[in-house]
């Protein structure tokens, strides 16, 4: 089967939609499938076979994401000399919106898999959030209602889009792992390539540093936990706009010197983060799935999150790890 993925994200953006992708194109791959990827261009990025650059623009609230310009003369060519049998969007924005119209075209379905809680990230919008908030869980309502199939990671955002008012089919498709890539990472790698104190224990988060990650919540309930345990350190992976913030608050807080951000790292370093670490904190209440808690379990890593939609999913409390309300002597207890 042929299928036309479009997507708003893909690499070298790094992000759990890209991850998916990724997994699934080979998974599907090896299954005999044809994909051909219809994605954002970036600087530097390379060509690469069957992946269809649109011309993109920096986001003005991220400069390492970019924004596709759903236009091209050469789309139409190359979608009717491929000739899809399916087209699979992974966002119901701009390149969602033309894999629609090309799926409309051809008379194929649709299949749409919903990996953002895009009414949470109304913060992003300098004006009117509530009725922004509003206006996109209708839009997101009613572009689901033109598929023919809606994917979704965890049964809780099922639950939650039939609440919304959408009645195509939901089917529950988690993005999985690959257990082998965790089985013999180096578990000191985080203490040799930065130096720690190998006596410290390691409280780690992967992911985005963005406002919706919650991460300022993890900072100042880790300044509590240092009073009572000293020898802790805060590891952060990933980049984002609220990087610099961030550090200014580590810094009011007077734990800048046990708060370690390693910035953006590459798949297998983030791996030996993970085997380094001796407990996964989690704050964000925008998930979907929360893929970065499956990969902490993966390498045995124990979980202590804030209880919300596909977190809940993820981690089973008391068991894996612990699910907290969003208090901080809730968490650090």
């Amino acid at each position: 089967m042929k299928i036309a993925v479009f997507t708003d994200s893909y690499r070298p953006y790094t992000s759990g939609v890209v991850h998916s992708i990724e997994t699934f194109t080979c998974e599907l791959t090896a299954l005999g499938h044809e994909i051909y990827i219809f994605a954002p261009s970036y600087p530097h990025c390379r060509n690469e076979n069957r992946v269809f650059r649109f011309p993109s623009i920096p986001a003005p609230t991220n400069r390492d994401f970019t924004l596709a310009i759903p236009f091209s003369p050469r789309l139409n060519s190359v979608i009717s000399k491929w000739q899809p049998d399916i087209i699979h969007v992974h966002s119901p924005f701009l390149l969602g919106q033309v894999g629609a119209r090309f799926a409309r075209k051809l008379g194929v379905p649709l299949v749409f898999t919903f990996h953002t809680l895009y009414d949470h990230y109304v913060h992003y919008v300098p004006f009117a959030r509530n009725l922004t908030r509003a206006l996109t869980r209708r839009y997101c309502r009613d572009f689901c209602n033109q598929c023919h199939l809606v994917i979704t990671p965890t049964s809780v955002i099922g639950k939650h889009l039939k609440e919304m008012g959408v009645k195509t089919r939901i089917c529950n498709i988690p993005t999985g792992i690959k257990l082998e890539d965790f089985a013999e990472a180096d578990s000191n790698w985080l203490q040799s390539q930065f130096g720690l104190n190998r006596e410290e224990k390691i409280l780690l988060f992967v992911g985005r540093l963005g406002r919706e990650k919650n991460i300022d919540f993890l900072l100042k309930a880790f300044a509590r936990i240092t009073k009572e345990l000293p020898q802790t350190r805060l590891v952060l992976v990933g980049g984002g706009p609220e990087e610099s913030n961030l550090k200014k608050l580590a810094t009011r807080l007077g734990i800048a010197s046990r708060v370690l951000f390693t910035g953006p790292l590459a798949r297998m370093e983030v791996i030996k983060c993970y085997r380094s670490a001796d407990l996964f904190v989690f704050a964000s209440k925008t998930e979907t799935q929360g893929l970065v808690l499956a990969e902490a379990r993966a390498s045995g890593l124990p979980v202590v999150a804030v209880k919300a939609f596909g977190t809940s999913e993820m981690v089973v409390d008391g068991d894996d790890g612990f699910l907290t309300g969003e208090s901080i002597p809730e968490f650090t207890s």
